[in-house]
């Protein structure tokens, strides 16, 4: 299995996701600037991935820097931290990852250039600590899929968006290997073809069966019988369970739900933001027209003119969500108690 993110020794190895399925790419990142640059980009993206990302890429930002004391160090570990979380707003991974590592290095008593090295040994951490989870994940939700069953996923929820097997995808890879036999259709999960491009390539290397449809005909497999499970990832859920999920994801929801179809959401505990009400508060990215007026910004395929409203994101309300999968077992309705119960702002931070 592939491996998206990791640390080389001396500089983060990731792979080029806007290369795949043309080419598989390495790209070694040895500055702040280039991790922010490969996140906004989508060269490495998956909220789990690109919150380890932003980890070594603050480690990179602070490294040779010049500290007149930890005050100092950890006024500019702030700055650079500000710094990644532009690089995109809506998954909260990547600033949690940021706030663990902040947190960590203001607990211990050493001194700025000690302090370098703690950011390194804790970004290592959070990414073994994201690959345990994915395997956590897995082994819950592999108990959701059935023999014969054809399960319907969307955008790109597996190794390439994480640090391990990856959440959704991850629990397809869990059940396919304790011998279950199944069929997957793949949304393509336009504009960025997130789903044709990777998805497909993904499971292609596992050998999982896979039939790739556009977004517009996942209604109409439903309606002829073709899908008996909806699995897909998650950015960020808010406190009542509403997901913050690719664009593209409300409607999954909403005719799942028309159809009786389970609809189920895969993520680590890293992907919660229980501060946040109800999904209306979870800011949702925006990004350029040229994803939609160009294939892959690329080759155009309307007017010049074309306005363009590219939203990168929605939100599915938690009363269309029939579970969610995590590390610590699936949340059942409702959400709101099952998230509470779980007290999992403690087991966030003590992960690592």
């Amino acid at each position: 299995m592939v491996k998206c993110i990791e640390w080389s020794g001396n500089s983060l190895r990731i792979i080029d996701q806007t290369e795949i399925p043309r080419r598989l790419v390495y790209q070694e990142l040895n500055t702040i600037e280039e991790v922010f640059e490969s996140i906004q980009k989508l060269k490495v993206r998956g909220a789990p991935a690109i919150g380890i990302a932003a980890a070594f890429g603050l480690y990179l930002g602070m490294k040779n820097g010049n500290y007149r004391d930890k005050a100092d160090f950890l006024s500019q570990a702030h700055t650079h931290s500000d710094f990644l979380i532009k690089a995109r707003p809506t998954a909260v991974n990547l600033r949690w990852a940021l706030q663990v590592l902040l947190e960590k290095v203001a607990n211990q008593p050493e001194q700025p250039a000690q302090l370098v090295d703690r950011l390194l040994e804790f970004s290592v951490l959070l990414l073994k600590d994201d690959q345990e989870r994915c395997n956590r994940i897995g082994h819950y939700g592999a108990g959701l899929i059935q023999n014969g069953m054809v399960i319907l996923t969307h955008c790109n929820t597996g190794a390439l968006a994480t640090a391990g097997i990856g959440t959704a995808v991850g629990i397809l890879y869990t059940a396919w290997q304790r011998g279950k036999f199944f069929e997957v259709l793949v949304d393509e999960t336009r504009p960025l073809l997130q789903g044709a491009r990777l998805t497909m390539w993904e499971l292609q290397q596992a050998g999982i069966p896979a039939t790739l449809i556009t977004d517009s005909m996942a209604a109409h497999a439903m309606q002829l019988d073709k899908i008996n499970l909806v699995l897909v990832g998650a950015d960020r859920i808010a406190g009542n369970g509403d997901v913050a999920n690719k664009i593209g994801t409300y409607n999954l929801a909403v005719i799942s739900n028309y159809h009786d179809i389970p609809f189920y959401v895969a993520a680590p505990l890293s992907s919660f933001d229980p501060d946040l009400t109800d999904g209306k508060q979870i800011p949702l990215e925006e990004r350029s027209s040229q994803e939609i007026t160009h294939i892959w910004q690329k080759l155009p395929i309307t007017i010049p003119e074309a306005q363009c409203w590219n939203p990168a994101f929605d939100i599915t309300p938690a009363k269309l969500i029939s579970g969610i999968v995590t590390e610590r077992g699936i949340l059942n309705p409702p959400f709101e108690e099952s998230i509470k119960r779980l007290n999992f702002k403690n087991y966030q931070t003590q992960e690592v």
